[in-house]
């Protein structure tokens, strides 16, 4: 079977990556789905399938790094991105710290940049408040992609769900092909490499 029945052993295997964003075509384009974007990219550079819906999302299995991998997007919107990732990691008895990777968008780095990070607080991130506050553990690795800060008077709703203007596409772009090759390192446990290569400026 695909899917595993519940009551069977833990899927120890498994490896989660979860990109957050807004499901709906408005919201395609927006800073705010740069974590779609990611998972995306993941999708092409892989050859994985978003071809189930399940868990309040649209996932997808394969194999990375020599590990079963599923990529998934939640279909919540993002101020209840924990839902599904609870849904998953207690469906499959995941241990977060090993098996899951949360990539979100970040206002306070600039686009072209990202950070890598094992574990820490959500910030000022509504989805990541969420995740955290359904795992009830902030020990999970999480990757910051940079959308940039709004220039005043801007409002930070208005900016996170905005279009990512032409200019800055191919910086993030550049962005999702780095966590392609970042990816295999935290699904082998290395984190910490993962962190020293990318966590640079640019």
């Amino acid at each position: 079977m695909f899917w595993r029945k519940i009551g069977k052993s833990n899927n120890s295997d498994l490896f989660v990556i979860v990109g957050l964003g807004n499901p709906g075509k408005e919201y395609t384009a927006s800073r705010h789905n740069a974590g779609y974007l990611a998972i995306d990219r993941l999708m092409d550079h892989y050859g994985i399938r978003l071809n189930s819906k399940k868990f309040d999302s649209v996932n997808g299995r394969g194999q990375i790094a020599g590990r079963k991998v599923m990529l998934v997007k939640p279909t919540t919107f993002m101020n209840n991105s924990g839902r599904c990732i609870k849904k998953i990691v207690d469906y499959y008895k995941l241990d977060p710290a090993r098996d899951l990777l949360v990539i979100y968008d970040d206002i306070d780095l600039k686009p072209g940049m990202m950070r890598v990070r094992t574990k820490g607080s959500a910030g000022s991130h509504n989805g990541m408040k969420s995740v955290i506050q359904h795992l009830k553990t902030q020990e999970f690795a999480r990757i910051r992609i940079g959308v940039g800060t709004p220039p005043p008077p801007v409002d930070l709703v208005d900016w996170v769900l905005g279009k990512i203007p032409k200019e800055e596409i191919p910086k993030i772009r550049d962005v999702c092909d780095d966590i392609c090759d970042a990816a295999p390192m935290i699904i082998g446990g290395d984190t910490e490499a993962a962190m020293n290569q990318y966590n640079r400026k640019k």
